[in-house]
């Protein structure tokens, strides 16, 4: 268990939009406002006990400040962020890096919601724990008790997310069960019930033939060819319904999957071994 305190200034802005200012700050700001503020971002940090391995933190609250703006030649650009983390063991400060990727959206169209996400999810830059290497991965953006891959900001007003990281040894992959919702809101048939799987680890992980199950009959789902989860990607496989923004995974039931009382789902690789079991419900958290 390591105390760490963590700051962070945004570096540069890629192709850089109009009226630019804030750099080496932590709170960067673009556009030329039209009836309202600049549009821009915000970074702050805290401090949290971390567990090395896969034991998720909150690195940072980000915070985008959306306002309708003049556009500029480029509607879509990289903005970057470096982290200053101290651990409390060794009083030292280690920077990690970070690439946002902004989607200025038109606001005249039927969807003016700004887009941010996260091309690479890995800081370059990596930490020696107990002689282990370590890097830091960025697991989601924390909204309302729920973790999403991307960060979806509505007009005229500013929209807060925490950054959900992990410690994790660099150069592996390390995938886990994150979540079950065993009971859904489609009456009957539950079609919206999800097993969320994430990658915690450093490195990209095939999980082709890979079998997802409770301990029931007909509850096994096997992963298709040539599916492979990046660093800090999260995926759901659903009972009945298709959602592409989370890998499109379905089992295709008509009938609800998941105990509502309580059970484990459990992932095996394809050789059989156990990788990772969840247990939810009575006397579980």
């Amino acid at each position: 268990m390591s105390t760490v305190t963590a700051s962070g200034t945004w570096t540069a802005v890629s192709p850089a939009p109009p009226n630019l200012s804030g750099l080496s700050t932590d709170n960067v700001t673009w556009g030329v406002p039209v009836g309202g503020g600049k549009s821009g971002y915000r970074f702050a940090g805290g401090t949290t006990e971390v567990k090395v391995g896969g034991t998720e933190f909150t690195l940072g609250t980000f915070t985008h400040q959306n306002f309708p703006i003049q556009g500029g030649a480029n509607n879509q650009f990289d903005v970057d962020l470096a982290v200053r983390i101290r651990f409390e063991e060794d009083d030292a400060d280690r920077q990690f890096s970070f690439r946002f990727h902004h989607f200025e959206t038109p606001n005249d169209g039927p969807t003016p919601d700004d887009e941010v996400d996260l091309p690479t999810r890995v800081s370059p830059e990596s930490v020696t724990i107990d002689g282990e290497e370590y890097a830091v991965v960025i697991t989601g953006f924390k909204q309302n008790g729920q973790i999403v891959n991307k960060f979806i900001s509505p007009e005229n007003g500013a929209n807060s997310a925490d950054i959900v990281a992990v410690l994790s040894r660099v150069g592996r992959p390390d995938v886990v069960i994150a979540d079950v919702r065993s009971k859904g809101q489609v009456k009957r048939t539950q079609a919206d019930e999800y097993v969320e799987i994430v990658n915690q680890g450093t490195a990209s992980a095939d999980i082709s033939g890979w079998t997802l199950f409770a301990d029931d009959p007909g509850q096994n789902f096997t992963f298709p060819p040539a599916t492979v989860l990046q660093p800090g990607q999260r995926i759901r496989i659903y009972t009945n319904e298709v959602h592409p923004e989370w890998g499109g995974f379905t089992y295709g039931s008509g009938r609800p999957l998941w105990n509502d009382k309580g059970d484990t789902a459990h992932l095996r690789d394809a050789d059989d071994t156990v990788v990772s079991d969840y247990s939810y419900g009575a006397g579980n958290p």
